[in-house]
């Protein structure tokens, strides 16, 4: 029998919506990244770009509804500070992998590293384990289980952290032209942020259950 969690019985309906606006966020992410795998494993083409541009704008929705809720909202199930940092940070994340996506038109990348197509991947990983996170967010009471997703999440972030420095090392070994260094430099640190960003949400997301165990 799972255990019981007053919270979601005392919680105004109203209220719920923040973690409805959190997953809606992870949701979006999770696109986001898949999307930039698809384009690791293909090419960024207009029907790409209308997608992420689609995408940054959802998740600009969803961030501005948390806003929205947490301005109208006298009573809030968790405080206002976590709130307002689990949706910077879950926007941030899909920002930044736009902003990835967005940057292979700019800087005119057509071919694509095994470093970048390896983060691609990781960055999907990351996001479909903080999706899990966030979705049992409202309902988890077992401190025990939130830890552990924590530390899942923590090695996806690590090997996230291998990949990038393997990648600068690469990209610094001086078989790059000046400006192909600078330009993928940009790349590795457009996903290398988001991937941190998601272990900072999943993190901050276990200190709240911790508090309120």
């Amino acid at each position: 029998m799972g255990k019981f969690n007053l919270l979601s019985y005392i919680m105004p309906p109203e209220d719920k919506l923040f973690f409805m606006h959190f997953q809606d966020s992870s949701q979006t992410c999770l696109k986001s990244a898949k999307l930039y795998d698809e384009i690791m494993r293909s090419t960024f083409d207009e029907k790409a770009k209308e997608n992420a541009l689609g995408l940054k704008k959802k998740g600009k929705v969803s961030y501005k509804a948390v806003l929205k809720q947490l301005n109208k909202s006298f009573i809030t199930p968790l405080e206002r500070e976590d709130i307002q940092i689990i949706a910077v940070q879950l926007n941030k994340i899909n920002k930044k992998i736009i902003k990835a996506c967005l940057l292979l038109e700019v800087y005119m990348i057509n071919n694509y590293t095994d470093e970048m197509k390896e983060q691609a991947s990781t960055l999907v990983k990351a996001t479909n384990k903080l999706s899990e996170i966030v979705s049992r967010f409202k309902k988890v009471s077992d401190t025990n289980e939130m830890t552990q997703l924590n530390i899942e999440m923590k090695e996806i972030e690590a090997h996230g952290d291998e990949i990038h420095r393997r990648a600068m090392h690469d990209l610094f070994s001086g078989k790059y032209e000046a400006l192909d260094v600078i330009k993928l430099r940009d790349m590795y640190k457009e996903i290398e942020g988001a991937l941190d960003a998601c272990y900072f949400v999943t993190d901050t997301i276990l200190n709240v259950v911790l508090k309120q165990s």
